[in-house]
Formats: structure tokens, sequence, C-alpha cells
């Protein structure tokens, strides 16, 4: 056993080693050409990706956990990793997720077709995917916010890989800013945490009370920080354009890893306390419900499908937030049952968002590529050109609904069981789990309102503009890691159980509980085999009914007009639906948020009247109407302070010397 424990580490290890290496060989242009280069580093992340999902799955089956200190003379003391159940929990994304994406890019950004930015794009993929796990696996804030610093600007690197973009630069600018913004608050909240344990290293799960003052300012600060990075509303706003403007394998890598990254952080931190006010939890809860709530609503009204995606994103990590926020709730009331629910729905919610998020960005991407647009309105057909990637897009689409009987409906599953024993309690937390259960329902069923808008336009219809119809289906480059997502989702949605051991003890790690009563373990709280023959049951009634539907088709007389003719003989493809007639009903509803601008089509006069365009645009409202006139107003107050920057040395001096007396008379008194 302790052979086997070794063998798990040392694979994750070399795995990390591996990933941040394989990018390098790029970066010397005599000694390989980008194609092989590229292939080269393909080859090495793959390795990566299967030696890390290895090790992460000997560890959660072992459950064992190990410290590794790594001594040096900085006066923060040793440097420390560990490996531990729910480290090994989010590095099954880290490495899953680059493996498929790095195979991926290599027939969508080959280096054929970029030779401009391929080299650096492959080596800041390799060493964003390594620091995630130096994230997961760091066990001091020291070393904590290295190795943070590093995945940060390989993110803002990758952003910004089209950087002779405007857009693309405005994007990677916001990000930059906004990821600093969270760093800033990391510099807050680990010397909170030394103020309070007397060191850098990492607490042990459950070792500090929660009950005073510096506490909560730890939680507060954390909440700031990694919500930042998790992308929590209001903390989202680099959220949609870092998506919508990286390359679609580094948006997949983006929103189904780094996101998660945000979220390891805060639950790392939550697992060092016990007794969590309930307070906490209700914040959390709340947080989860309006990132869910609005998010969808603001993806309902996008035009751009990468843009849309990440809203989705948004929504998708309100629901994590949702399942965080019922395990606190349960730990300030004692329910061990909320906290083991809500915990395995958050983290099974991680992984399953991690794989369906990735599938839709790849299959979106595959769309990109072949129709030259992210505007949804001015594709259509899709599924004519593209029949394996329509499929995968509908797999990916039925998950992140929370359908059965895919992955999503699982861990939704799990949350809402935590929702129906919090109800059965009574005062703040009966009231708040009340409330939540049917936002949740609400978000599903805007979820599903979404995506078949987003499925009917793209793929079904005939193409919008001639220019932008579909090309060729993607290779088998690009088609097998979306393959291995599906199936991935359809095996977590049919075979859930095989997950729930694994899953329980992440959970347990997670929030430091002891070992559960025969009562309230995962396996007695959720009928997991009763949902997984369910959801035989119902994938066997549909695959009967699409046997009789094509049975049917085969003998049904083919008409020649073409479908929704509308009673035209000659109809044109303006007659179909748009994004934005089918989604104008759900933002009208949402306007009070959404605050849409429709610009509608003025009604001409004459004989041979003019042509005339109808426009509606859904704003970034926290951004465009909060934070930037907010800071422009503070932008003008504080001018007269920057009459102090005036560029006269001897000023500086001054100013150098005032600092000093004052520290000396402070230090004196």
């Amino acid at each position: 056993m302790a052979q086997e424990w070794i063998s798990a580490s040392t694979l994750i290890f070399t795995a990390t080693l591996l990933a941040s290496l394989s990018g390098a060989p790029l970066l010397v242009p005599k000694l390989l050409s980008a194609s092989r280069g590229q292939l080269l580093a393909v080859i090495l992340m793959l390795t990566a990706s299967a030696l890390g999902v290895t090790g992460a799955i000997l560890t959660l089956f072992t459950g064992r956990s190990e410290i590794f200190q790594l001594p040096w003379t900085l006066p923060f003391g040793p440097a420390e990793f560990g490996l531990d159940s729910l480290s090994a929990w989010f590095l099954l994304p880290i490495f899953l997720i680059p493996g498929c994406a790095a195979l991926y890019a290599r027939s969508y950004w080959h280096a054929d077709h970029y030779p401009t930015n391929v080299r650096k794009m492959t080596f800041f993929f390799g060493l964003m995917a390594a620091s995630m796990s130096g994230v997961a696996l760091a066990r001091d804030g020291i070393s904590f916010l290295f190795v943070w610093e590093i995945m940060a600007l390989s993110a803002y690197f990758l952003v910004s890989t089209e950087d002779e973009k405007p857009e693309v630069n405005k994007a990677g600018t916001l990000y930059m800013i906004t990821t600093h913004t969270g760093t800033l608050g990391l510099f807050a909240l680990f010397p909170l945490l030394n103020l309070l344990t007397g060191s850098w290293l990492f607490p042990a799960p459950g070792s500090l009370a929660a009950s005073s003052g510096l506490p909560a300012a730890i939680f507060l600060t954390a909440l700031f920080a990694f919500g930042l990075k998790a992308g929590i509303m209001p903390l989202h706003i680099w959220l949609p354009s870092a998506h919508a403007n990286a390359p679609s394998h580094v948006s997949a890598a983006m929103s189904g890893v780094i996101l998660k990254v945000g979220v390891y952080g805060l639950i790392r931190t939550l697992s060092f306390f016990h007794a969590a006010p309930l307070w906490w939890g209700v914040v959390v809860l709340l947080l989860g419900v309006v990132s869910g709530v609005v998010g969808v609503a603001f993806a309902i009204g996008q035009h751009d499908l990468k843009r849309l995606l990440a809203y989705h994103s948004i929504e998708n990590i309100g629901i994590i937030f949702m399942g965080l926020g019922v395990a606190l709730i349960g730990q300030g009331v004692g329910s061990a049952a909320m906290m083991l629910l809500g915990t395995a729905g958050a983290l099974l919610h991680v992984l399953n968002h991690a794989i369906f998020k990735t599938l839709l960005f790849l299959a979106a991407g595959s769309v990109i590529h072949a129709t030259g647009t992210r505007e949804i309105d001015l594709m259509g057909g899709v599924a004519r050109r593209l029949p394996y990637t329509a499929l995968l897009f509908g797999v990916g689409a039925v998950a992140i609904c929370g359908l059965p009987p895919l992955n999503g409906f699982i861990s939704e599953l799990l949350i809402y069981i935590g929702f129906f024993r919090g109800i059965q309690g009574t005062g703040i937390s009966a009231a708040a789990t009340a409330l939540a259960a049917p936002a949740l329902a609400m978000v599903g069923g805007l979820a599903v309102a979404c995506f078949v808008k987003v499925y009917g336009i793209l793929f079904l219809g005939v193409p919008r503009a001639e220019e932008h119809a579909a090309g060729h289906e993607a290779g088998w480059q690009m088609l097998l890691p979306m393959t291995i997502l599906a199936l991935l989702c359809a095996g977590i949605g049919l075979a859930p159980s095989l997950l729930g051991p694994v899953l329980q003890r992440a959970s347990l790690t997670a929030f430091a509980l002891p070992p559960a009563p025969a009562g309230t373990t995962l396996a007695a709280l959720v009928p997991l085999p009763m949902v997984s023959l369910l959801g035989i049951v119902l994938l066997a009634l549909l695959a009967l009914l699409a046997l009789w539907y094509r049975r049917r088709l085969a003998t049904a007389p083919q008409g020649k007009a073409v479908t929704w003719g509308c009673g035209y003989q000659r109809p044109a493809v303006r007659m179909q639906y748009s994004a934005s007639s089918f989604a104008g009903m759900l933002t009208g509803i949402f306007a009070f948020v959404l605050k849409p601008h429709a610009h509608p089509p003025g009604i001409a006069a004459g004989i041979f009247p003019a042509d005339t365009h109808f426009h509606s645009h859904v704003p970034e409202a926290v951004l465009e109407l909060v934070y930037i006139p907010t800071l422009e107003r503070l932008y003008k107050r504080v001018i007269p302070i920057r009459r102090m920057q005036s560029g006269i040395l001897q000023q500086y001096v001054l100013y150098i010397l005032i600092t000093l007396v004052v520290l000396f008379l402070s230090d004196y008194l």
C-alpha cells in the first residue's frame, strides 16, 4: 500500500513537470519546426494528462495524504506541498481537460496555419496546466502565491494569443486587472491567516474555530479573492470577454479548470475552520442563487456563441456555490447530512461542469472553424455539414441543462436533496434553502430555453448568410476529445454509484467531517443505483423512440418545399427565427437586470421603402453600468492627489525622507 501511494504522488509530480515542459521545445526554433514541436508538445501533454489522472484516481481510492517539504533559504520557512483526496478530486479536471484541449489544438490551431503565435500559445498552455496543479498541491501561503501568479500570467498570454486584434487586447487587459485585484486579496488573506495561526503553513482541516472576528475577515477576503477567480457574480466582469476572445480550446481550459481553481481555493480555506457561523452559508448560498439566475438570464440574451457559453459558466459556478452554501449552513446547524450532500453536490458539479463545458466550447470551436463567425444569427443548418459536431454539442447541451440521464442531473440532484434536508429544519436555514430550491429549478428551466435557442438557430434550418455557411466536418483530432468528454457525460450520468465512495472521501476531506454514521453516508442519502436504473430505462426509451421515428420517416412522403415556409412559395432565410426573436420575451422579463439595448427599424414611407434593420444588444451591465462609472467618478475625485506625481526627482526624495521620519517616530512612540 505504501508503494502504491508513492507511485500515485510520483505520477502527479511527474505529470506536473511534463506539463510545464511540454511547450519548451517550441521556444527553440532551430531545434524543431513549429509543426513538429507542436506534435511533441501534444505527446508530452497527453502523457502528463494520463499520468496525472491515474495518480489522482489512485489517491482517491487509497484515501491517503502526504506532505512534502522543500527546504529553502527564504525567510518564510519551508515550501510545503501535499496530496489528499480534495486535491486529487480537483486534479482530475486539471489534468484531463488540458490533455483533451492539447489534442484538439493540434488540428484547430495547427502550427502551419498560425505560425506567428503557436509557439507562445503552446508554451504558456503547458505552463498554465502545470501551475494549476501546483495550486492544488501547495500547502503554504508563499508557495500558493508563487504558483498562483504563474497561472494568472500564463492565462493572460493565452487570452492575448491574437494580440493584433484590439478586442483581444481589451479582454486581456481587463483579465490582467481583475486577476491581480484578486491576487491583492490573497496578499491580505495569507497574512490574516498567519496572524491567526502564527505560521505561513496551511493549518490542518477543521483545526481553527470560526467564532471570532478574524476568521470572519479571512472568510470575506477568501470569498472576494477566490470568487473573483471563479467568476461568481458580481465579480465575473473579466470572464465573458476573456472566454469569447481566447482560442476555443483555451476558453475550454479556462472555463473548465481555471474557474475551478478559484473554487478549490475557497473550499481549501473553508476547510481550515469548524463550527462556521450560519451567516457564512447564507452569504455563499445567496451569491450562488444570484449568479445562477442572473448568469443564465444574461446567456439567453447573447448573440455571440462563446460569450453565451461564458455566461453559462457563471451560472454553473453559481450552482457550485449553492452546494457550498448548503454545506456551510449544515455546518452551522449541525446537520451532517446537509454538509455531505452540499459538499458532494458541489464537488461533483466541479467535475461535471469541467467535462460538459469543455465539450461545448470544443464543439463551438468546431462550428466557428467551419462557419468563420461567432455570431449566432449568421449561422444555420450547420448539422447538415457537421453531423458529429451537432450530436456532440447536443450531448453537452443536455448535460448542462441538468437533464437525465447525463451527468449534470446527478450533481444537481445531490444539491436538491440537500435543499430538502435544509427545509426540514427551522429558522433562517429552512427559509434560505426553501427559497434556493425553486431558484435552482428556475436556472435549469432557463438553461433549457437557452440551449433550445442555440441548438435550433445553429444546427437547424438553413444558413442565414451564404458567406458563413458551414464547411466540412472537423478532423479526428478535434472529434476524439469531444467524443471522450461526451462518453464521460453519459458514464457519470448512468453509473454515478462508481463515483460514490471517492466522492464521499473527497467531501469528508473538504470539511474535515468525521466518518459518517450509517444513516448519513452518500449511499444512504441518495439512491444512486435507482438513479442509474432509471437513466438506463430512459435511454432505452429514447433509443426506441428514435428508431421508430427513423422508420416512420423512411416511409413518409418526401416534400419539395423547405421547412417553415409559412405559406410562401419562395421563402427567404430571413423568415427563420433569429436569436433575438426567440429570446425576446425572456430578455424582456429580466430587462431590469440585463438592460438590453434595442434599435427597432423605422417604418419607411413610400412605394419602394428602403431596407430597414433591427438590432439588439445585451451589455455587460455590471461592468458597463456599475464598475466603469464608479471608477470614472473615483478617478475625478483623486485627480488632485495626482499632482503629487510631478516628475521632479527632488520632490520624490523629499517624500522618502518624510516617510522615513514618520516610520522612525512611529517606532519610537
